[in-house]
């Protein structure tokens, strides 16, 4: 009798245990896997929460994600990435094209929602844009596109200058692109563009002597994750050696720089966040096309004009979304 007790509060113990493990499991895992640094990633990832919000996911309630980030170029991202896979996550999100391609190579089963600056298509990370295909979509914030508009801008601020450095990271997957269509495509007439290499900080700080001793009079900052993530360092060095600047994100003009022009970086997560709930729904990555930004800002810091002894001609001013004073 004792032991027909025991057995029957075993299987108890059993039954009990067996649901309770699935309702554990049925909570779904998104893998967020960033190029950068938690910091600066902080305003996109509540952009992110956002857009999952919108379709009604929670973290903490009816959601859980998993955070890493490769803080930098390396093979950080691959390790990182094969990590989530090995947690079996519902969802990776992937900020950046690095992080993108590593999220690829790693599982071709888990969906993967990506944000990238750069050609999805040339990169290989989908089929096409309208019909991804395979486990991969996202949104593209035409980053490297924009190069040439941001180069024109400048001009237009700084017309005497004659040369115009580009800032770029040797590191990136779209700096050859990038470094390519800005010297093959249309430029200010006579304006010369040399060009400056920085994957560290180390190596951001020694672009700006360089800048400093005459080797241009302006400068166009390339946007990918590494930047990015530097973007209070670079616009503190931009200050310090009162060098005019012009940006991608917003966020570098409301941190003291100068100029920014383009797709609202926040807007870009917030989408990934509502394409990953749909997701998270039971949509195929295969079934929802890439977005594309179809509307650009033009942010102007006017104190940051003033303090450079700039004088902000007033077609920029006509076009300015927001002048920050």
């Amino acid at each position: 009798m004792r032991r027909r007790v025991l057995l029957t509060a075993t299987a108890v113990a059993a039954l009990s245990s067996g649901p309770l493990r699935a309702q554990q499991k049925a909570m779904p895992v998104i893998g967020f896997l960033g190029s950068g640094s938690p910091g600066p990633s902080a305003p996109f990832v509540a952009a992110l929460r956002e857009g999952l919000g919108e379709s009604g996911h929670v973290e903490g309630q009816n959601m859980a994600i998993e955070y890493r980030y490769a803080e930098g170029p390396g093979d950080r991202a691959s390790t990182l990435a094969a990590d989530l896979v090995g947690r079996k996550v519902d969802v990776i999100v992937a900020a950046g094209g690095p992080a993108s391609l590593a999220a690829k190579a790693a599982s071709q089963a888990i969906p993967i929602v990506f944000t990238v600056g750069g050609d999805p298509v040339s990169a290989g990370l989908v089929a096409s844009l309208s019909r991804p295909g395979g486990n991969v979509t996202g949104v593209s914030w035409l980053a490297v596109e924009l190069m040439s508009k941001r180069l024109e801008l400048m001009s237009e601020l700084v017309p005497q200058a004659k040369a115009i450095a580009l800032l770029v990271n040797p590191n990136s997957p779209q700096t050859v692109r990038v470094v390519r269509d800005v010297q093959e495509g249309p430029r200010p007439h006579g304006v010369d563009l040399p060009l400056l290499k920085a994957g560290s900080e180390s190596e951001i700080d020694a672009a700006f002597s360089t800048l400093a001793q005459g080797l241009a009079s302006a400068l166009v900052v390339q946007p990918e994750p590494f930047l990015n993530s530097r973007r209070e360092q670079i616009v503190a060095l931009a200050a310090r050696h009162a060098v005019p600047a012009i940006y991608a994100l917003r966020e570098y003009a409301t941190a003291g720089g100068l100029i920014s022009y383009g797709p609202s970086l926040t807007d870009v997560y917030r989408q990934a966040g509502i394409y990953a709930g749909r997701i998270l729904k039971g949509t195929m990555p295969a079934e929802l096309p890439v977005i594309q930004p179809t509307k650009f800002e033009l942010l102007v810091n006017l104190k940051t004009a003033k303090a450079l002894g700039l004088t902000v001609p007033p077609s920029i001013f006509a076009r300015a979304d927001e002048v920050l004073e």
